[in-house]
């Protein structure tokens, strides 16, 4: 793989590569690294994946390996939309099925309800097993808004109380469902979600960040360039002790 580009954004560990399959391979065996390393010290570990196409190489770096223990980790998930129909493809408990719940003997998959009965209950329900379950690892994206999960510029808080609330999903973040071939119109994607909020996945010991494509080079150059917000909720990124951002050449493109 070619790295066009490396260096620290404050404590963020930024790499540039060629193609996306070169950010995917790393990020993904760095991760697997990082998780067999702490599986020789520890009985089980817990583990946040991000559920967006942007997330595919890592994903299939991840399930390449042939010695991870996955009998030994607990699987969450970061955000969920509410009242989609819950066999919609779209879903992102569906999406993560398919990519690697299904695909591997986890301890674990604990998964988000945005179909619940009582969502603010189900919010809290999932805040006490993040808490009783502390995250090891983060797998995660940026939007093009700059979220994290889905936390947008308009509900990000990066001194949020809670680890999991109900947000009200962005127009330009709704739109970037129909860009990633989610949804066919804006119209059909819903209106709000479940979300783990910044404190909520910045408690994670290490966070693997992958951001390809075109679509997300105004994030990039906002989250490496411009003051840490909430305007660029993925700033936060740069105060993390052990964080790394993986783009390919087009996310990259105003920072190379």
């Amino acid at each position: 793989m070619s790295v066009l580009k490396d260096f620290l954004c404050d404590n963020l560990h930024v790499r540039v590569f060629d193609t996306r399959k070169a950010m995917g391979d790393c990020a993904g065996q760095e991760a697997c690294t990082f998780i067999k390393q702490l599986l020789s010290t520890k009985e089980s570990i817990n583990v946040m994946f991000a559920a967006a196409p942007s997330q595919n190489e890592t994903l299939a770096a991840l399930l390449a390996d042939p010695d991870i223990a996955w009998e030994r980790i607990n699987a969450f998930h970061m955000d969920e939309y509410v009242g989609l129909d819950p066999a919609h493809p779209a879903g992102f408990r569906n999406f993560l099925k398919r990519a690697i719940f299904d695909l591997k003997p986890f301890k674990s998959v604990n998964l988000l309800n945005g179909n619940a009965d009582d969502i603010a209950a189900e919010a809290a329900r999932y805040d006490r097993l993040l808490r009783e379950n502390p995250l090891d690892v983060c797998l995660l994206g940026v939007g093009e808004n700059g979220h994290i999960a889905f936390n947008d510029p308009p509900v990000a808080d990066f001194a949020d109380p809670t680890y999991v609330k109900i947000v009200e999903l962005e127009e330009r973040c709704r739109v970037q469902q129909v860009n990633d071939g989610c949804f066919e119109h804006v119209d059909q994607v819903p209106t709000h979600a479940l979300t783990v909020t910044i404190p909520g996945l910045t408690a994670a010991g290490a966070m693997f960040c992958s951001v390809p494509a075109i679509t997300k080079a105004e994030a990039i150059e906002r989250m490496v360039r411009g003051d840490i917000s909430t305007a660029c909720p993925a700033t936060i990124l740069r105060k993390h002790p052990h964080a790394a951002l993986y783009t390919d050449a087009d996310a990259a493109s105003r920072i190379l």
